[in-house]
Protein backbone atom coordinates (compact mmCIF):
# COMPACT_ATOMS: atom_id res chain seq x y z
CA UNK A 1 0.00 0.00 0.00
CA UNK A 2 1.74 3.27 -1.27
CA UNK A 3 0.83 6.46 -3.22
CA UNK A 4 -0.67 9.82 -2.30
CA UNK A 5 -3.63 8.80 -4.53
CA UNK A 6 -5.92 5.67 -5.19
CA UNK A 7 -3.15 3.12 -6.58
CA UNK A 8 -5.63 1.24 -8.64
CA UNK A 9 -8.79 0.78 -9.50
CA UNK A 10 -10.87 -1.97 -7.37
CA UNK A 11 -11.41 -4.86 -8.91
CA UNK A 12 -15.11 -5.27 -10.18
CA UNK A 13 -15.64 -8.55 -8.61
CA UNK A 14 -14.32 -7.08 -5.62
CA UNK A 15 -16.10 -3.77 -5.41
CA UNK A 16 -19.83 -6.51 -6.72
CA UNK A 17 -18.38 -7.84 -2.56
CA UNK A 18 -18.12 -5.29 -0.92
CA UNK A 19 -21.52 -3.55 -2.31
CA UNK A 20 -22.89 -6.86 -1.08
CA UNK A 21 -21.48 -6.68 2.26
CA UNK A 22 -22.83 -3.32 2.42
CA UNK A 23 -26.47 -4.15 1.77
CA UNK A 24 -26.44 -6.88 4.42
CA UNK A 25 -24.49 -5.34 7.01
CA UNK A 26 -25.99 -1.91 7.31
CA UNK A 27 -29.03 -0.29 6.05
CA UNK A 28 -27.99 3.12 6.56
CA UNK A 29 -24.22 2.66 5.29
CA UNK A 30 -25.80 0.93 2.14
CA UNK A 31 -27.71 4.13 1.45
CA UNK A 32 -24.99 6.58 2.79
CA UNK A 33 -21.59 5.03 0.97
CA UNK A 34 -22.62 5.09 -2.84
CA UNK A 35 -23.25 9.38 -2.09
CA UNK A 36 -19.74 9.48 -1.87
CA UNK A 37 -17.04 10.54 -4.84
CA UNK A 38 -13.82 8.19 -5.54
CA UNK A 39 -11.77 7.71 -3.86
CA UNK A 40 -13.42 8.53 -0.71
CA UNK A 41 -15.94 5.78 -1.35
CA UNK A 42 -14.18 2.84 -1.69
CA UNK A 43 -12.00 4.32 1.46
CA UNK A 44 -14.87 4.80 3.03
CA UNK A 45 -16.20 1.11 2.40
CA UNK A 46 -13.03 -0.59 3.14
CA UNK A 47 -13.35 1.35 6.72
CA UNK A 48 -16.92 0.99 7.54
CA UNK A 49 -16.52 -3.16 6.44
CA UNK A 50 -13.41 -3.19 8.75
CA UNK A 51 -15.16 -1.60 11.47
CA UNK A 52 -18.13 -3.82 11.29
CA UNK A 53 -15.87 -7.13 11.38
CA UNK A 54 -14.67 -5.25 15.24
CA UNK A 55 -18.42 -4.53 16.32
CA UNK A 56 -19.38 -8.55 15.06
CA UNK A 57 -16.59 -9.58 17.70
CA UNK A 58 -17.24 -7.62 19.71
CA UNK A 59 -20.99 -8.08 19.80
CA UNK A 60 -20.54 -12.26 19.89
CA UNK A 61 -23.44 -13.48 21.25
CA UNK A 62 -21.68 -17.42 21.14
CA UNK A 63 -17.97 -16.99 22.29
CA UNK A 64 -16.80 -16.59 26.24
CA UNK A 65 -15.46 -13.02 27.24
CA UNK A 66 -11.92 -14.66 26.93
CA UNK A 67 -12.37 -15.57 23.83
CA UNK A 68 -13.37 -12.48 22.46
CA UNK A 69 -11.31 -10.51 24.27
CA UNK A 70 -8.59 -12.52 22.03
CA UNK A 71 -10.44 -12.60 18.79
CA UNK A 72 -10.14 -8.48 18.63
CA UNK A 73 -6.58 -8.79 19.78
CA UNK A 74 -5.90 -11.15 16.70
CA UNK A 75 -7.76 -8.27 14.40
CA UNK A 76 -5.78 -5.67 16.05
CA UNK A 77 -2.68 -7.33 15.47
CA UNK A 78 -3.35 -8.10 12.02
CA UNK A 79 -3.90 -4.32 11.18
CA UNK A 80 -0.74 -3.58 12.82
CA UNK A 81 0.97 -5.98 10.06
CA UNK A 82 -1.58 -7.16 7.73
CA UNK A 83 -0.91 -10.24 5.33
CA UNK A 84 -2.80 -12.25 2.58
CA UNK A 85 -1.98 -15.58 4.68
CA UNK A 86 -3.20 -14.05 7.59
CA UNK A 87 -6.07 -12.29 6.37
CA UNK A 88 -7.09 -16.11 4.93
CA UNK A 89 -6.85 -17.70 8.73
CA UNK A 90 -8.68 -14.99 10.45
CA UNK A 91 -11.54 -15.92 7.89
CA UNK A 92 -11.07 -19.54 8.19
CA UNK A 93 -11.22 -18.72 11.49
CA UNK A 94 -14.15 -16.79 12.44
CA UNK A 95 -16.35 -18.72 9.67
CA UNK A 96 -15.51 -21.74 11.42
CA UNK A 97 -16.83 -20.66 14.55
CA UNK A 98 -18.71 -17.66 13.85
CA UNK A 99 -19.33 -15.32 16.78
CA UNK A 100 -23.03 -14.64 16.19
CA UNK A 101 -25.92 -15.88 14.15
CA UNK A 102 -26.70 -12.84 11.54
CA UNK A 103 -25.43 -14.47 8.32
CA UNK A 104 -24.94 -11.15 6.83
CA UNK A 105 -22.20 -10.46 9.66
CA UNK A 106 -21.01 -14.13 9.25
CA UNK A 107 -20.48 -13.84 4.97
CA UNK A 108 -18.80 -10.84 5.73
CA UNK A 109 -16.19 -11.51 7.98
CA UNK A 110 -15.30 -14.95 5.95
CA UNK A 111 -14.60 -12.47 3.29
CA UNK A 112 -11.66 -10.64 5.11
CA UNK A 113 -9.38 -10.91 2.42
CA UNK A 114 -11.28 -9.62 -0.23
CA UNK A 115 -11.82 -6.26 1.83
CA UNK A 116 -7.94 -6.25 2.46
CA UNK A 117 -7.55 -6.83 -1.44
CA UNK A 118 -9.43 -3.82 -1.88
CA UNK A 119 -7.67 -2.02 0.88
CA UNK A 120 -4.52 -2.77 -1.19
CA UNK A 121 -5.89 -0.31 -4.00
CA UNK A 122 -6.22 2.66 -1.51
CA UNK A 123 -3.31 5.50 -0.88
CA UNK A 124 -0.56 4.70 2.22
CA UNK A 125 -2.31 7.86 3.90
CA UNK A 126 -5.72 6.41 3.81
CA UNK A 127 -4.77 3.26 4.81
CA UNK A 128 -2.50 4.35 7.71
CA UNK A 129 -5.72 5.91 8.90
CA UNK A 130 -8.11 3.25 8.26
CA UNK A 131 -5.86 0.55 10.04
CA UNK A 132 -4.77 2.96 13.04
CA UNK A 133 -8.44 4.01 14.14
CA UNK A 134 -9.96 0.57 13.62
CA UNK A 135 -6.97 -0.66 16.09
CA UNK A 136 -7.95 1.70 18.43
CA UNK A 137 -11.94 0.67 18.32
CA UNK A 138 -10.31 -2.78 19.16
CA UNK A 139 -8.96 -2.26 22.06
CA UNK A 140 -11.37 0.12 23.07
CA UNK A 141 -14.08 -2.11 22.50
CA UNK A 142 -11.80 -4.72 24.37
CA UNK A 143 -12.25 -2.60 27.81
CA UNK A 144 -15.61 -3.28 27.91
CA UNK A 145 -15.61 -6.58 27.04
CA UNK A 146 -13.36 -7.41 29.75
CA UNK A 147 -16.15 -5.98 32.53
CA UNK A 148 -19.03 -8.20 30.67
CA UNK A 149 -19.86 -11.05 33.72
CA UNK A 150 -21.57 -14.06 32.38
CA UNK A 151 -21.77 -12.32 29.17
CA UNK A 152 -23.67 -9.27 30.35
CA UNK A 153 -22.35 -5.79 30.29
CA UNK A 154 -23.95 -2.96 32.51
CA UNK A 155 -22.59 0.49 32.18
CA UNK A 156 -22.64 2.23 35.14
CA UNK A 157 -23.61 6.14 34.66
CA UNK A 158 -23.66 8.66 31.89
CA UNK A 159 -19.93 9.22 31.49
CA UNK A 160 -19.10 5.69 31.38
CA UNK A 161 -22.05 5.64 28.42
CA UNK A 162 -20.25 7.96 26.67
CA UNK A 163 -16.83 6.48 26.84
CA UNK A 164 -18.61 3.47 25.31
CA UNK A 165 -19.75 5.31 22.47
CA UNK A 166 -16.19 6.88 22.01
CA UNK A 167 -14.81 3.32 21.28
CA UNK A 168 -17.57 1.84 19.49
CA UNK A 169 -18.46 5.17 17.40
CA UNK A 170 -16.54 8.23 18.50
CA UNK A 171 -13.58 6.86 16.48
CA UNK A 172 -15.18 6.50 13.72
CA UNK A 173 -16.47 10.24 13.89
CA UNK A 174 -12.89 11.03 13.86
CA UNK A 175 -11.79 8.90 11.40
CA UNK A 176 -14.12 9.92 8.97
CA UNK A 177 -13.37 13.14 9.38
CA UNK A 178 -9.49 12.69 8.92
CA UNK A 179 -10.56 10.86 5.56
CA UNK A 180 -13.00 14.05 3.81
CA UNK A 181 -9.71 15.89 4.94
CA UNK A 182 -6.89 14.21 3.29
CA UNK A 183 -5.61 16.11 0.47
CA UNK A 184 -8.19 18.37 0.24
CA UNK A 185 -6.26 22.17 1.00
CA UNK A 186 -9.52 24.49 -0.18
CA UNK A 187 -11.57 23.52 3.09
CA UNK A 188 -8.94 22.72 5.31
CA UNK A 189 -9.19 25.92 7.07
CA UNK A 190 -12.34 24.30 9.02
CA UNK A 191 -10.61 21.28 9.79
CA UNK A 192 -10.53 22.55 13.77
CA UNK A 193 -14.16 23.11 14.08
CA UNK A 194 -15.13 19.91 12.17
CA UNK A 195 -12.28 17.89 14.53
CA UNK A 196 -13.99 19.12 17.54
CA UNK A 197 -17.51 17.83 16.32
CA UNK A 198 -16.67 14.19 15.32
CA UNK A 199 -16.87 12.93 18.23
CA UNK A 200 -19.95 14.02 19.02
CA UNK A 201 -21.44 12.95 15.71
CA UNK A 202 -20.52 9.54 16.16
CA UNK A 203 -21.61 9.75 19.59
CA UNK A 204 -25.22 11.06 18.77
CA UNK A 205 -25.75 8.25 15.80
CA UNK A 206 -24.56 5.90 18.43
CA UNK A 207 -27.09 6.67 20.76
CA UNK A 208 -30.12 6.63 18.87
CA UNK A 209 -29.08 3.13 17.86
CA UNK A 210 -29.14 2.63 21.46
CA UNK A 211 -32.30 4.27 22.50
CA UNK A 212 -34.38 2.63 19.58
CA UNK A 213 -32.47 -1.19 20.03
CA UNK A 214 -32.66 -1.25 24.17
CA UNK A 215 -35.38 -3.57 24.57
CA UNK A 216 -33.58 -6.05 21.81
CA UNK A 217 -29.71 -4.84 23.41
CA UNK A 218 -31.36 -6.25 26.83
CA UNK A 219 -32.29 -9.25 25.58
CA UNK A 220 -29.19 -10.48 24.44
CA UNK A 221 -27.59 -9.24 27.68
CA UNK A 222 -26.29 -5.32 26.86
CA UNK A 223 -27.61 -2.71 29.30
CA UNK A 224 -26.08 0.72 27.63
CA UNK A 225 -28.96 2.72 29.32
CA UNK A 226 -27.36 2.41 32.82
CA UNK A 227 -29.49 2.51 35.95
CA UNK A 228 -30.90 5.82 37.38
CA UNK A 229 -30.25 7.60 34.75
CA UNK A 230 -33.73 8.33 32.70
CA UNK A 231 -34.35 8.20 29.14
CA UNK A 232 -35.24 11.74 29.22
CA UNK A 233 -31.84 12.74 29.84
CA UNK A 234 -29.96 9.96 27.41
CA UNK A 235 -32.42 11.30 24.84
CA UNK A 236 -31.71 14.90 25.59
CA UNK A 237 -27.83 13.94 25.26
CA UNK A 238 -28.74 12.23 21.61
CA UNK A 239 -30.49 16.07 20.62
CA UNK A 240 -27.38 18.08 21.58
CA UNK A 241 -25.47 15.99 20.06
CA UNK A 242 -26.89 15.40 16.63
CA UNK A 243 -27.13 19.90 16.81
CA UNK A 244 -23.65 19.32 16.79
CA UNK A 245 -24.01 16.89 13.83
CA UNK A 246 -25.78 19.31 11.96
CA UNK A 247 -23.75 22.02 12.51
CA UNK A 248 -20.55 19.93 10.98
CA UNK A 249 -22.53 19.23 7.97
CA UNK A 250 -23.48 23.18 7.43
CA UNK A 251 -19.97 23.74 7.91
CA UNK A 252 -19.25 21.56 5.16
CA UNK A 253 -21.55 22.97 2.95
CA UNK A 254 -20.37 26.27 3.39
CA UNK A 255 -17.22 25.61 2.91
CA UNK A 256 -17.80 24.26 -0.18
CA UNK A 257 -16.94 20.61 0.42
CA UNK A 258 -17.36 17.92 -2.21
CA UNK A 259 -21.63 17.42 -2.26
CA UNK A 260 -20.72 13.87 -1.71
CA UNK A 261 -19.34 14.29 1.55
CA UNK A 262 -21.68 16.93 2.43
CA UNK A 263 -24.65 14.40 1.54
CA UNK A 264 -23.09 11.29 3.09
CA UNK A 265 -22.84 13.56 6.73
CA UNK A 266 -26.21 14.76 6.44
CA UNK A 267 -28.13 11.75 5.53
CA UNK A 268 -27.48 10.09 9.07
CA UNK A 269 -29.00 13.05 10.68
CA UNK A 270 -31.87 13.34 9.08
CA UNK A 271 -32.52 9.80 9.75
CA UNK A 272 -31.59 9.80 12.95
CA UNK A 273 -33.47 12.71 13.92
CA UNK A 274 -36.59 11.44 12.19
CA UNK A 275 -36.06 7.72 14.27
CA UNK A 276 -36.00 9.79 17.71
CA UNK A 277 -39.04 11.77 16.86
CA UNK A 278 -40.75 8.25 15.97
CA UNK A 279 -39.22 6.20 19.03
CA UNK A 280 -40.37 8.89 21.09
CA UNK A 281 -44.14 8.39 19.66
CA UNK A 282 -43.96 4.59 19.22
CA UNK A 283 -41.45 3.38 22.07
CA UNK A 284 -38.48 1.47 21.38
CA UNK A 285 -38.21 -0.68 18.40
CA UNK A 286 -40.07 1.77 16.48
CA UNK A 287 -38.28 2.31 13.03
CA UNK A 288 -38.69 4.62 9.97
CA UNK A 289 -40.46 3.28 6.60
CA UNK A 290 -38.59 2.59 3.68
CA UNK A 291 -41.61 5.63 2.56
CA UNK A 292 -40.37 7.85 5.09
CA UNK A 293 -36.60 7.22 4.53
CA UNK A 294 -36.99 8.25 0.36
CA UNK A 295 -38.89 11.24 1.57
CA UNK A 296 -36.30 12.26 3.52
CA UNK A 297 -33.83 11.49 0.74
CA UNK A 298 -34.96 13.25 -1.65
CA UNK A 299 -35.52 16.32 0.16
CA UNK A 300 -32.04 15.83 1.08
CA UNK A 301 -31.37 15.56 -2.87
CA UNK A 302 -33.42 18.73 -3.60
CA UNK A 303 -31.43 20.64 -0.60
CA UNK A 304 -27.74 20.20 -2.05
CA UNK A 305 -29.20 20.65 -5.88
CA UNK A 306 -30.42 24.44 -4.45
CA UNK A 307 -27.39 24.57 -2.20
CA UNK A 308 -29.23 25.27 0.46
CA UNK A 309 -28.59 22.29 3.18
CA UNK A 310 -28.28 24.53 6.30
CA UNK A 311 -32.05 24.82 6.50
CA UNK A 312 -32.89 21.20 6.17
CA UNK A 313 -30.23 20.71 9.25
CA UNK A 314 -32.18 23.21 11.38
CA UNK A 315 -34.76 21.19 14.28
CA UNK A 316 -38.09 21.29 13.51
Amino acid sequence: MSGTTTVAPIRDGDAARLDHHLQTSSRTFALTIPLLHEPTRSEVTVAYLLFRIADSLEDSTRWSRPQKLTELERLARFLERPSEDEAAALARRWAADPPLEHAGYVDLLSDLPTVMHAAGALSRQAWDLIAAHTIRTCRAMATFVAREERGVLSLRDLDDLRAYCYAVAGIVGEMLTELFLLGRGPWRRIAPQIRRDATVFGEGLQLVNIIKDRARDANEGRHYLPKGIGGDEVLGLARRDLEAAARYCVRLERARADRGIVAFTALPVLLARATLDRVERAGAGAKLTRDEVTDITNRLRAALDRGAVAPLMRPA
